[in-house]
């Protein structure tokens, strides 16, 4: 029998870098991982005009479909398939398409917000925060936002000061208490990804959980 699948949480504030340490340890694992991003969780909102969408605090938990997310990890915990919904963020709303995915050896999940749901914390076998100075934050996230989702400069910097600031404050640095490792730099990090990857290769050997 195969054994259960690690769930490794990845978060840290908005533009920390969490997406460069998930890639170097797929890199690593392959075919083996699935990523499943909390961002494709966000709530269909086809019933809010794109102005009203635009509105919406994006930075809150409210704002994102948490239970479905829990539900299908326990799936594929379980060793069933999911259909994983898909997100747009130049509609702010989800896409009509999902994607299959079934169940491998490490599950990768990333956010900002996924310590701040204690059903969700509980499933992760390690949870891990990228720690990363406001200011780059700031300068990442606005670029970004600008080049990859057709943001103005004036929208990117308010809802920066408006929401995503405010909400990290109260959602994300308190929540960094629970993490297991603590990564500075995010995936500049060279030694801290390598021992990532070296606890999920022991972690999974060591485990006797079964699918």
């Amino acid at each position: 029998m195969k054994k259960r699948p690690l769930i490794i949480g990845i978060t840290g504030g908005t533009s920390s870098g969490k997406s460069t340490v998930t890639q170097k340890i797929r890199d690593h694992f392959k075919h083996e991982v699935i990523f499943i991003a909390h961002d494709n969780y966000y709530k269909d909102q086809s019933h809010l005009t794109l102005e009203q969408r635009a509105k919406v605090n994006y930075d809150h938990p409210n704002s994102l479909d948490t239970k479905l997310l829990v539900k299908h990890l326990k799936k594929l915990l379980a060793g069933t398939s999911i259909e994983m919904p898909q997100y747009d963020f130049t509609i702010s709303n989800r896409k009509k398409e999902t994607v299959l995915l079934t169940p491998k050896k490490v599950i990768i999940i990333e956010g900002i917000l996924i310590f701040e749901n204690e059903d969700l914390r509980n499933l992760m076998d390690i949870k891990i925060f990228v720690d990363t100075d406001a200011d780059l934050r700031l300068g990442r996230k606005i670029t970004r936002d600008i080049q990859e989702r057709g943001r103005t400069l004036e929208h990117a910097l308010n809802q920066y000061v408006t929401m995503s600031r405010p909400m990290h404050l109260a959602f994300v640095e308190p929540n960094k208490k629970y993490a297991d490792i603590i990564i500075p730099q995010g995936g500049n990090n060279r030694i801290g990804v390598q021992m990532i990857i070296h606890t999920i290769e022991q972690l999974y050997k060591e485990s006797k959980r079964k699918i």
